[in-house]
């Protein structure tokens, strides 16, 4: 695997393994997705979104999130966005400085 960066893949916060019992690697967008949908997980933010009722202060912790995934270096400044697909379910999206645009839902 020869990627700019490369990461393992976690679904259902476990290793998914591959036929052979190991790890399954992914790279460069799939591995940022990841990443950006584990640094929202991690922030705790996510969990205020969902528990809040009040619309200002959900479109506060919106920004909030932006914010947070705006600092990920490999981005393109002010391409992330995150829109309420209802439910409790958001999409995140932003531009890749090497690897176009990528999508997370969380």
């Amino acid at each position: 695997m020869d990627g700019q960066y490369i990461d393992l893949l976690i679904q259902n916060n476990d290793l998914v393994l591959d036929l052979a019992r190991q790890p399954e690697p992914i790279q460069d967008r799939a591995s940022i997705a990841q990443d950006i949908a584990h640094m929202i997980r991690d922030s705790g933010l996510l969990v205020t979104l969902v528990a809040e009722r009040d619309r200002l202060r959900q479109r506060d912790c919106i920004q909030q999130l932006e914010l947070l995934v705006e600092e990920d270096e490999r981005l393109v400044p002010g391409t992330a966005q995150i829109v309420d697909q209802g439910k409790g379910v958001y999409l995140v999206t932003a531009t890749t400085l090497a690897f176009g645009d990528v999508e997370v839902t969380v």
